[in-house]
């Protein structure tokens, strides 16, 4: 009898490695454990070598723009690099205005797209789809650099390099861009299992430290502004170490906002456009700027002028004394105040009694006292001001948010005002887009610092004209099951331009600022997201309701809210 033999069991095939494996490759191997992002179809070689890359956690966002928000947060909540791929054209062209915001705030944010293919580089017209005749050139004015790969071998030293820029200090964007077919390509070499990356130490010099130090111990009314180039830098405890030394008062730029304990008796806090701060900072006998180049917003609109010495140390070269003379100390901010520390004595000769400036007479209080004057003085300004319905709906987030919850807040008039007057609790636990100023950040960047935190409630801020720009990633939040509480002021149109045309003009153009908007609850509630619609009298409770809840949620208050009146314009 014969028989029939049994087959052999068919081989599953593996499919071949390509390009875009190397760069998922290099990306573990650097560290990376999170991506973000948005699929082309150029860019689908990334997005494929992702299903094997089984350690790493996509995020995909709808829209490129928000998808680089989201890495924007995630890159300051962590301090790592945030990886970002987008496709060729106008997938990367979105993601522009994200990378500005990144720029500004000093998150390591690397953008990897990609590019039409290798025989279309160069400049000539030949007709690729989504083809630019100098698609890196768009990056080059916003990111801190740029790179190009033109064969699959350049790969893992490009994106070590492109991380390595985006580490060193400043931290900030980079462009990282690797045409089609490189990406789709089979490569036959060893999987990528370790790359060394060196980022840039910016550690200042010794003959500036010791200047620096003389200047400060000398100092009999040393005052600290603190920017945001201490956040990212880590350097809180160098900062209040630092500041109770001198027995200096501080205050925070709003990117600099959680970088000095909000309650210490030595907090100016964050009131840098009342004229009452500006005054106290001109007044100093030495100012040491740590981590901000005093630009616009940081300067009161530019009407701050020192009238005594200036140290400035900061880690962007380019901000380096553009603004305001000084001694500069072009410094990483936890390397220079550490050093700062240690040339500094235990006890300054400042401290003592008979020479303590603040104490020479009733009329000269102690640091502390001079404090507690000028906040004060703050708190009367806007008492006169019937704001009252302004500063209890911020109470009530306050309030309503939890001590180790992470808050984003889009450019809307309750954000503005959180900048000056919002208690983070907690460093590196509040983030805006106050450095490009671009609309649409709250809510991606809220899920961003979602995946960053896990365990931690967060919070996102917009009103209803930034909250268009956001809508599409309620799907996100909802596919990703991201617990991001999401408080919508619904002011019925771009609040913010509307107070700015009045003052400036008597009237508004009400075709421009005001808006038809959807029903905020409703919509949540097609993409499956818990909504409520509160008041100013529940919104405490019912935010922290929200934020208590696991997975996404809105909370939508109608509220037409006022800024407090500038100052700088009578300056």
């Amino acid at each position: 009898m014969s028989t029939t033999p049994t087959p052999a069991p068919a081989t599953a095939t593996r499919p071949p490695r390509t390009g875009g494996d190397l760069v998922i490759e290099s990306l573990t191997a650097l560290g990376a454990d999170t991506v973000f992002g948005l699929p082309g179809q150029h860019a689908l070689g990334l997005f494929d070598a992702l299903r094997r890359a089984p350690g790493v956690r996509y995020v995909g966002l709808r829209v490129e723009n928000n998808a680089g928000f989201a890495a924007d947060a995630y890159a300051r909540t962590t301090h790592r690099v945030a990886p970002l791929l987008v496709s060729t054209g106008p997938g990367a062209l979105l993601t522009l205005p994200a990378l500005q915001e990144a720029a500004a705030g000093s998150a390591a944010v690397l953008a990897i797209g990609s590019q039409v293919p290798v025989a279309g580089l160069g400049g000539g017209r030949h007709g690729y789809l989504h083809e630019l005749p100098d698609q890196a050139a768009a990056f080059r004015g916003v990111v801190k650099s740029v790179h190009t790969v033109r064969a699959a071998s350049q790969i893992p030293s490009a994106v070590a390099a492109a991380w390595e820029s985006a580490l060193s200090a400043p931290h900030g964007p980079v462009w990282l861009e690797i045409p089609q077919d490189v990406l789709l390509a089979p490569v036959d070499v060893p999987p990528v299992t370790e790359l060394a990356v060196a980022p840039r130490e910016l550690l200042p010099r010794r003959e500036l430290i010791a200047e620096a130090a003389r200047r400060l111990g000398d100092a009999r009314r040393p005052v600290i502004l603190a920017g945001g180039g201490v956040v990212r830098a880590g350097a809180e405890a160098e900062l209040l170490a630092l500041a109770e030394r001198l027995r200096a008062p501080v205050a925070t730029t709003f990117g600099g906002k959680g970088a000095f304990p909000w309650e210490h008796p030595l907090s100016l806090q964050s009131w840098l456009e009342d004229r009452h701060t500006t005054d106290f900072l001109e007044d100093a006998d030495t100012l040491l700027v740590v981590g901000s180049g005093l630009g616009e917003l940081s300067s009161n609109y530019h009407t701050f002028r020192p009238r005594g010495r200036v140290v400035q140390i900061e880690a962007d070269l380019g901000k380096l004394e553009s603004n305001h003379a000084g001694l500069g100390l072009h410094a990483d901010a936890r390397a220079a105040l550490a050093a700062l520390l240690a040339e500094l004595p235990e006890q300054l000769p400042q401290q003592l009694p008979e020479r303590r400036p603040y104490e020479a007479s009733p009329h000269e209080p102690s640091p502390e006292g001079a404090v507690a004057a000028l906040l004060a003085r703050v708190r009367d300004r806007l008492d006169g001001q019937g704001l009252a319905a302004e500063r209890r709906i911020l109470a009530a987030v306050r309030t309503a948010l939890p001590d180790d919850a992470v808050s984003c807040w889009d450019m809307t008039i309750l954000a503005y005002w959180a900048w000056s007057a919002f208690d983070p609790r907690r460093t590196n636990a509040l983030h805006s887009a106050q450095g490009a100023g671009g609309l649409g950040y709250g809510f991606p960047a809220a899920l961003g610092a979602a995946v960053a935190a896990p365990g931690r409630p967060v919070l996102a801020v917009s009103g209803d004209g930034g909250a268009m720009y956001s809508l599409a990633e309620l799907a996100t939040a909802r596919q990703c099951d991201l617990p991001v509480t999401w408080l919508i002021v619904d002011d019925g149109g771009y609040g913010i331009l509307r107070e700015y045309m009045t003052d400036a003009f008597g009237a508004t153009t009400a075709e421009a600022t005001e808006l038809t908007r959807p029903d905020f609850v409703a919509l949540a509630g097609a993409f499956g997201v818990p909504a409520v619609r509160t008041s100013p009298e529940r919104l405490a409770a019912d935010l922290a309701a929200a934020l208590a809840a696991p997975g996404p949620s809105v909370v939508v208050l109608p509220a037409r809210l006022r800024m407090f009146a500038p100052t700088h314009l009578t300056a």
